[in-house]
């Protein structure tokens, strides 16, 4: 059975929808990142870089968002795409993966956890998560989904950061970006987020905060402490 390491943060919710909506099984391995459970060399094996989501298919190991969820859609013939539409759902995966979600969560490092005030990070990184909401945005006009005409692993990678949209560009949100809300809205009423934000409800994780998990999950900002 596939094995699929966890937290419920951006990333793995991806993985977990994914799942949720075509009903593959799997088995759950949460991964505690506040307690610095990504760090341990079984982990470090499944994923070098020490990151969630990773899953482990019966000795096929994948990490990384977008690769699991091409993989997935590649393994069971869902979601991934028309044909014809391959060119773009790569390109709009890759601009998740590259633009809008790196740039969302070092707006939410720089306003939320960073140790020290750095007026012009958090300038940069807002304006650049807003930037590419903007495009999200223009392209969603007149569209129900991001590529084609049918709901893809593109709009799940996308609703893995929208769901944490108040977080990532304060205040009203996704509501400065009305296609953007008008798309998530209804996403977000699928059944399987639902399931999705059920899957690992049951586990206990260290809400992050003290030094220990700050250690854990900034490790860079230690390195000369």
């Amino acid at each position: 059975m596939l094995k699929f390491y966890y937290h419920p943060t951006p990333n793995p919710l991806k993985i977990a929808l994914f799942l949720a909506e075509t009903d593959l099984p799997c088995e759950l391995v949460p991964v505690d990142t506040a307690q610095g459970q990504q760090h341990t060399p079984e982990f470090r094996a499944i994923n070098p870089n020490g990151k969630v989501p990773a899953i482990d298919d019966n000795g096929t190991v994948v990490f990384d968002s977008t690769a699991i969820l091409l993989y997935l859609a590649d393994k069971t013939g869902k979601l991934g795409g028309a044909p014809e539409d391959r060119g773009a759902l790569l390109s709009w995966l890759l601009f998740i993966a590259s633009g809008l979600g790196p740039f969302s969560g070092q707006s939410v490092h720089f306003h939320h956890s960073a140790p020290e005030d750095l007026p012009y990070a958090k300038n940069r990184y807002m304006h650049e998560a807003e930037r590419h909401y903007q495009v999200l945005n223009d392209h969603l006009k007149g569209r129900a989904f991001i590529v084609g005409d049918s709901y893809s692993i593109a709009d799940i990678s996308a609703w893995g950061w929208a769901i944490r949209g108040e977080r990532v560009l304060g205040g009203d949100g996704l509501e400065r970006f009305p296609e953007v809300a008008r798309w998530f809205k209804a996403i977000n009423a699928r059944p399987a987020v639902e399931k999705a934000q059920q899957i690992g409800k049951g586990e206990t994780f260290k809400t992050p905060g003290d030094e220990a998990s700050l250690r854990a999950l900034f490790p860079s900002n230690y390195v000369n402490a």
